[in-house]
């Protein structure tokens, strides 16, 4: 039976993640990066495509599981008839070799373990050749190659192309199984000690933790969303990549299946908001080299995402052989979006690059003039059509967020220009480019008959993104056209939970896709952001309470929420959803320490 995506929780080591399920199943791995080949893909299609489970022997489900205080350790218990066990799942931030430790711990009496390992490479679809080498087993196809070994030793066998162990773990006995990624052709990697990564693992992440300067109610959630915004960050360049999942689907049986497991342009603002405001300067200084280094270049070849190390190309390809998540095909892996023209990036990059030089992050000396290349090229295009924030595989139409992005880009410049005149720009030049676009989203994007703002010009399809524009400064939170858009999100694309939609797939066609999707959580804060900035400050709070219940029980949110069949959907864990729950719990707290 297909475990639901919340049974999920997320291990890692900062260059890629590993999903454990409440059955005791790693069923999701890519080795070495986030955005290499799958070696477990049991996620997307059944056991025969690769998992590891760890498990008392007819067991089904554990008993409970939280994360080791404030870290990414996984400490699951299992309470059985003849005794009690758990298990400490984790990944040790690496030195060279990916490793993935499973600790298993008698808390009391005796209970009878097993363990079933299938080891499958390129997502699914080759079984490897095992020997048994130097105490290890050891697993080998084309140029990958996998070491498994225990301590203390545990016999293993092979049984219908798996390796299976079964033994007893009594009162305070431990036993480790370190599993080791290295390419075929390198030697033997060195040897992990479990217990003593254990330890440097929960040092680590106590010490990366205590940096967080949010006091207050929400703290705790502010926490576990960093430690997983941190986990989704490839450490050798500090790219945030989307999800560590691919296809997980946005409909139950549905097509709308995305690869995820890349660096979006449209997450960077609201990204270093959240890490500069909770006081991680250094990690926010990463990202913003990363971005700097991803969009240098010809402006007309910005892209709207980009691989870890900054790859612009990124194929999407489908992977028959997978049945996908709860039969919810295809499986792709690359992200054709990578080629659409999304006019609102040119606006986020320049919102992030004036926000870290605001907070103080150095500035590179070739940024200021990246930035005017890049409104020069926004300024002979944003009057064009696009595909818009959310991606649309329909035709290309003017977005208003496009639009409203289009405003940020050349206001972010008049304000830079304006706080350092010595900086090269033609200011007036700017105002004028901003001025027009003021002028011309307030005229063509917003349906005065409704009082409200629309998808794109001329229709009467909402969007959520247009919650966004008090807080980008388009507009004031209290001018009647921003009340009465948060009001018509609200009404029109808001379930009875309050939960929010991107937009109406009902009847349009502007994604050019078939079936529908959930609720999309990060939307969802947005209203909240709206609501509490328009003065409906108690309805806001009830929301984000509400969105808070939503996180699976050791605290992770995937993109989407079903509020009929009250389940998550989409790739899992999402950034964004955890970025928007950071933003919107930090601005509860400035409000109450202001208060």
């Amino acid at each position: 039976m297909t475990q639901r995506i919340e049974d999920y929780a997320l291990i890692g080591d900062l260059q890629t993640a590993a999903l454990v399920g409440m059955d005791g199943s790693i069923d999701w791995l890519c080795l070495p990066r986030f955005d290499s080949a799958a070696c477990f893909a049991a996620l997307l299609g059944d056991k025969e495509n690769g998992h590891w489970r760890l498990a008392p022997k007819g067991a089904t489900r554990c008993t409970r599981r939280s994360y080791v205080d404030d870290s990414l350790v996984l400490e699951s218990v299992w309470e059985t008839r003849t005794g009690t066990v758990k298990v400490i799942d984790f990944m040790p931030q690496r030195d060279v070799t990916p490793d993935v430790v499973r600790i298993v711990e008698g808390v009391n009496g005796e209970v009878e373990m097993e363990a079933v390992l299938r080891l499958r490479f390129d997502h699914g679809s080759i079984v490897p050749w095992m020997r048994r080498s130097d105490g290890h087993r050891v697993a080998v196809a084309g140029p990958d190659s996998v070491w498994l070994r225990s301590e203390p030793p545990v016999k293993t066998w092979g049984q219908q192309f798996s390796t299976v162990s079964s033994f007893a773990v009594a009162a305070d006995e431990r036993v480790a199984f370190v599993l080791s990624w290295h390419p075929s052709h390198h030697q033997r990697p060195d040897l992990v000690d479990p217990h003593e990564a254990l330890r440097c693992s929960l040092s680590d992440w106590a010490q990366w933790s205590d940096r967080c300067q949010v006091r207050g109610r929400y703290r705790d959630a502010v926490v576990r969303s960093l430690i997983t915004l941190k986990a989704l960050t490839y450490g050798p360049t500090g790219g945030i990549v989307a999800a560590p999942t691919t296809s997980l689907p946005e409909e139950i049986g549905g097509v709308r299946n995305w690869d995820y497991r890349f660096c979006w342009l449209r997450d960077s603002t609201l990204t270093l908001g959240a890490l500069l405001t909770a006081g991680y300067q250094e990690e926010a200084a990463a990202w913003r080299d990363w971005l700097l280094r991803a969009v240098a270049g010809d402006p007309a070849d910005l892209q709207i995402m980009y691989g870890l190390a900054g790859e612009r190309r990124l194929p999407e390809t489908e992977l028959p052989w997978l049945a996908g998540y709860a039969g919810s095909a295809p499986v792709r892996t690359g992200n054709a979006a990578v080629d659409q023209l999304q006019l609102d990036v040119y606006g986020e990059v320049m919102d992030s690059l004036f926000l870290a030089a605001q907070e103080g992050i150095p500035s590179e000396r070739h940024a200021w003039f990246l930035q005017l290349s890049l409104l020069g090229f926004l300024e002979s295009k944003w009057r064009e059509p696009d595909e818009g924030l959310w991606e649309v595989r329909g035709p290309r139409r003017h977005f208003v967020h496009s639009k409203v992005m289009a405003w940020v880009a050349a206001d972010r410049a008049v304000r830079t220009l304006e706080a350092d005149p010595s900086l090269r720009g033609d200011v007036a030049r700017w105002r004028t480019m901003r001025d027009e676009v003021h002028r011309e989203v307030c005229e063509k994007g917003y349906d005065p008959r409704r009082g409200t703002f629309t998808q794109y010009y001329g229709s009467r399809e909402l969007d959520a993104a247009t919650l966004l524009i008090p807080r980008v400064g388009f507009l004031p939170p209290d001018d009647p056209r921003v009340v009465g858009t948060v009001a018509a999100v609200r009404e029109e694309l808001g379930s009875p939970d309050g939960l929010v939609r991107r937009y109406s797939t009902e009847g349009t066609a502007v994604d050019g896709l078939p079936g529908s999707e959930g609720a999309f959580l990060a939307c969802s804060f947005w209203l909240v952001d709206a609501e509490r900035m328009t003065g409906r400050t108690e309805e806001a709070r009830e929301l984000f309470e509400r969105l808070l219940a939503l996180r699976n029980d050791v605290g992770l949110l995937a993109e989407e929420y079903d509020p009929v069949a009250g389940r998550q959907l989409g790739n899992f864990p999402q950034a964004f959803s955890h970025i928007a729950l950071v933003n919107t719990a930090l601005a509860f707290a400035h409000e109450e320490q202001a208060g």
